[in-house]
């Protein structure tokens, strides 16, 4: 029975050798696939973030050059900015329409006819 007992605690301790083996390495892989994934996510929002001042900084820098030029005659861009003043002014009119709905009374109910 010792001899039995011996070789059974001898194949134990070996497939937990070999198991925690196993077990490192995939730890090594999930980490660094991990590693990988979060730089890959880390990249990705520097990506959005310099999309987004890209945006941000050509509005700025159309809104800049529409100022400067709106009222020149031979601006280059001469249609645009007539196009966008169009624009603005009918924002006015539709943003002073609806100040004057604010300033309208609210309807009346009427009383339902009872017959």
């Amino acid at each position: 029975m010792p001899k039995n007992y011996d070789d059974f605690k001898e194949k134990a301790k070996d497939a937990f050798d070999s198991f925690a083996d196993a077990s490192v390495d995939a730890y090594k892989v999930v980490e660094e696939k991990t590693r990988i994934l979060a730089r890959k996510t880390k990249l990705r929002a520097g990506i959005v973030n310099d999309k987004a001042t890209v945006r941000r900084l050509s509005v700025e820098l159309g809104t800049s050059y529409y100022r400067k030029h709106k009222d020149d005659e031979n601006a280059e861009f001469k249609q645009l900015c007539e196009e966008i003043t169009c624009a603005h002014e009918r924002i006015a009119a539709k943003e002073a329409e609806i100040a004057e709905l604010k300033k309208a009374p609210a309807p009346k109910e009427e009383p339902e006819n009872k017959e």
